[in-house]
């Protein structure tokens, strides 16, 4: 079965959590297809919360590891979407 794989990151405190969760992303940078940030920005403050969307690739072992690491860190709330082919 072939599916498309979607994680939605919440990153709780961007400032105490982006270090760790870039990291691990860049890791990983070999299965995932697509990425995209969102935060609030305005001229006077930048928000301390953020999304990612990560579309990944690869096998679904590499894609459950990425995803149970992506879920032990602390200040990160992952959802997935599965769209199954």
């Amino acid at each position: 079965m072939k599916e498309i794989r979607i994680l939605g990151l919440l990153i709780i405190d961007r400032i105490k959590e982006a270090g760790q969760t870039q990291r691990l992303l860049t890791d990983n940078a070999a299965i995932i297809r697509s990425r995209l940030g969102f935060h609030e920005v305005t001229e006077a403050t930048c928000s301390r919360t953020g999304v990612i969307l990560l579309q990944l690739t690869g096998s679904s072992d590499q894609q459950d590891l990425l995803e149970a690491s992506l879920r032990a860190l602390r200040g990160v709330e992952v959802q997935r979407m599965r769209f199954e082919l």
